[in-house]
């Protein structure tokens, strides 16, 4: 990759920032289009945030993806934020206007629902969802699942107070709170079954949920993507389920992102997937 006055730039903010994947995604898509632009890791200490988001406009750049531990953190330094973004309180995407504003937007919404539909294109949306977990990745769920008029979204989380508290944040009366001990029979006619849990992920405890109540043909939707193929995915697979792995919504959500910031939409596909995996060890 080289780099000149004509370049086009974008960032990844985080601390630590070299776990990140998104410099290996979008110039694998730079790459593939042709497109004079870098993505950069940017290192950028929690205390030194608000100089860090101020200088993207002042150093050229065209916007940044933002990761742990400054998506909630970043919101005060922005001079905008979409509706959605504030409703999950939580930036991943910031794009640097003409003038050199900055608006902050939350692209997990829509990678997660690309990723469902693409992967699942029969998913009954009609049906109640069960949710296990309650955290940033959850509430990005809840946001994709009101937006696409799921009826009942079974929330279920190991914290009861914390499951309370992220439906008191949307305040949408089709958040249902389920104890931890009936998350296998909340999954009676659910036809849509997601874990945004780090359970079963390499290195963590496993997810322990009987799946005799879910229903043949369900969707069982993993945010898990090490392993690639959770125990959870593969007991769904194994009743009839419809498994969808966690890589997908990694790709999907980077898409808004790359659009704004270099002016392609990008196309995920499985030449990218196979990328990506071998990258990750998966």
């Amino acid at each position: 990759m080289t780099i000149d006055g004509e370049t086009l730039l974008a960032g990844v903010m985080g601390w630590p920032i070299a776990h990140s994947r998104s410099p290996r995604l979008y110039g694998y898509w730079l790459k593939r289009y042709g497109i004079n632009g870098a993505m950069l890791p940017l290192p950028v200490l929690p205390e030194r945030l608000g100089d860090a988001i101020r200088g993207l406009a002042a150093l050229g750049f065209r916007g940044a993806n933002v990761t742990i531990p400054h998506k909630e953190a970043v919101i005060p330094f922005l001079d905008d934020v979409t509706p959605l973004a504030r409703r999950i309180g939580a930036v991943n995407t910031i794009t640097v206007g003409r003038d050199g504003s900055l608006c902050g937007d939350n692209s997990d919404v829509f990678g997660f629902i690309a990723h469902l539909k693409a992967s699942a294109p029969l998913w009954e949306k009609q049906k109640p969802a069960v949710l296990l977990g309650s955290g940033g990745a959850a509430r990005a769920v809840i946001a994709a699942l009101i937006e696409e008029g799921v009826p009942q979204i079974r929330l279920v989380n190991r914290t009861r107070a914390r499951a309370r508290d992220v439906a008191a944040h949307f305040g949408d009366g089709r958040i249902a709170i389920t104890p931890w001990e009936e998350r296998e029979a909340a999954l009676s006619g659910a036809g849509l079954i997601v874990n945004a849990t780090s359970l079963g992920m390499t290195g963590k405890p496993p997810l322990e949920i009987g799946l005799a109540e879910m229903e043949k043909g369900a969707v069982a939707y993993d945010l898990v993507y090490s392993p690639l193929k959770t125990e959870f995915l593969a007991k769904a697979t194994a009743r009839g389920g419809q498994p969808v792995d966690g890589l997908g919504m990694l790709l999907h959500q980077a898409r808004p992102g790359f659009t704004r910031w270099f002016g392609r939409e990008p196309e995920v596909d499985e030449a990218l997937r196979t990328a990506l995996a071998a990258d990750l060890g998966l």
